[in-house]
């Protein structure tokens, strides 16, 4: 009874280390084949030879307003954009996992007296609701005030796309779904768009 009880326990011990080698994060790689580092400078483009409408990533006005500057993907394709950097929720980690929340701030000087970190913005209109990427949020600080700046890098087909699904707040209830290009006015801006995510890699400046 002793040897069947210490070969389940042996066993029993043997699937928990393995589930917990399974659990184990995975970093986000870049285009060289690198993984992605916080708080260094990246570009975020399409896959090579993908169109995908636009290039890089960038800031623009909504016409209505000069600021808060909107992210957008710029029109033209042969454009990095503007370099953006990571800031994890864990600021022990010194690269950018999958799944895990992160800050995204633009490294650029705008004529908005306000930071370049990205937050959702929440915008109805006649026709439906529409949850956009917007700049003005606040790094660090996790938690419910915070909730809105918080994004995630994960896999999509053989590149990655964002993720809006923040897990900073353990009583809040935020809305989730693949970040994508919402075509308004002319502008190729990035907001919660389920039904077609945004396909992007990551270039080191």
């Amino acid at each position: 009874m002793a040897t069947l009880f210490q070969s389940l326990l042996f066993f029993t011990i043997i699937a928990f280390i393995a589930s917990l080698g399974s659990a184990q994060t995975e970093p986000v790689l870049d285009t060289d084949g690198n993984p992605v580092q916080v708080g260094v400078d990246y570009y975020v483009v399409p896959p090579a030879g993908n169109n995908t409408g636009g290039g890089g990533l960038g800031l623009q006005s909504s016409g209505n307003q000069t600021c808060p500057l909107d992210v957008v993907q710029v029109l033209e394709q042969n454009s990095y954009g503007l370099p953006l950097f990571f800031q994890s929720v864990n600021p022990n980690e010194k690269v950018v996992n999958l799944g895990v929340d992160q800050n995204v701030q633009f490294n650029a000087s705008t004529i908005c007296i306000m930071s370049t970190v990205w937050r959702l913005q929440f915008q109805s209109n006649e026709q439906m609701n529409l949850y956009y990427v917007t700049t003005g949020g606040v790094a660090g600080n996790p938690g419910r005030e915070t909730l809105s700046n918080w994004f995630q890098v994960e896999r999509f087909e053989d590149a990655y796309t964002f993720v809006y699904c923040p897990t900073v707040c353990d009583i809040c209830r935020p809305v989730c779904g693949n970040i994508g290009v919402i075509v308004e006015n002319g502008r190729r801006v990035l907001g919660i768009n389920r039904s077609q995510p945004l396909k992007v890699t990551f270039k080191k400046v």
